[in-house]
């Protein structure tokens, strides 16, 4: 699947990359030490939390399972295709979460829980287009699955197999945005709090409005 991406959507695969690193890192540095764009250890401290009686805790992860599920379900009205095209309405997505992420920077200022779930919920939408129109080849919100990758084809290397050139360099791309959103994020974090969250907002809603320009010219 990666060799028939093309070269924009590589592009955009990094930058989302990108962004959800630095929400994640804001998210886990300010709240709880808890990650924000990918459940599996979200679900982890929901099963602990159920199995010491904690309801206060297990009630905050369980949210936070669901905010992200619900961003995925918006992304899933609003495209409504699993085949790459453009014209799809992909530039309502980006601001639709840029707008949550503007949001939630003075609800995580001022401890409210209704922060971390508008930051999920937009890392649940904008995972779900990511994957709407990559064909699932691409996920942006969490890495585990391109260092799966990267594992698989180094064993076939070992083995004498071929190698899928194109899909490595896809998971090495993504993993370094990743990363590199992660670095940017703690920066911003140390020098502005929350309202690091405002760069990730500006860079999806500044890309969703372009493309949306772009969609009305064609």
């Amino acid at each position: 699947m990666a060799e028939r991406l093309a070269t924009w959507v590589w592009a955009g695969a990094a930058a989302l990359a990108f962004v959800a690193g630095m929400v994640n890192v804001v998210g886990y540095l300010g709240f709880e030490h808890q990650a924000i764009t990918h459940l599996t250890g979200t679900t982890t401290l929901l099963g602990a939390a159920l199995a010491g009686g904690d309801g206060g805790a297990a009630l905050q992860l369980a949210g936070m399972v669901l905010a992200f599920v619900a961003g995925a379900a918006l992304s899933g009205l609003l495209i409504q295709d699993s085949v790459l095209r453009l014209g799809r309405r992909y530039g309502i997505a980006l601001t639709l979460e840029a707008l949550l992420l503007a949001a939630a920077a003075p609800l995580f200022q001022r401890g409210l829980f209704a922060g971390p779930l508008l930051a999920a919920g937009a890392i649940g939408l904008q995972n779900a287009m990511a994957t709407t129109y990559s064909g699932a080849v691409v996920r942006t919100s969490h890495v585990s699955g391109m260092f799966t990758d990267l594992g698989i084809m180094l064993g076939h290397a070992l083995r004498g197999l071929p190698l899928a050139r194109r899909r490595l360099w896809l998971c090495l791309v993504i993993i370094s945005a990743f990363l590199a959103g992660g670095v940017a994020g703690a920066f911003a974090f140390a020098h502005a709090g929350y309202a690091a969250l405002y760069l990730p907002a500006a860079l999806t809603g500044g890309t969703g409005l372009a493309y949306g320009l772009w969609r009305r010219r064609r």
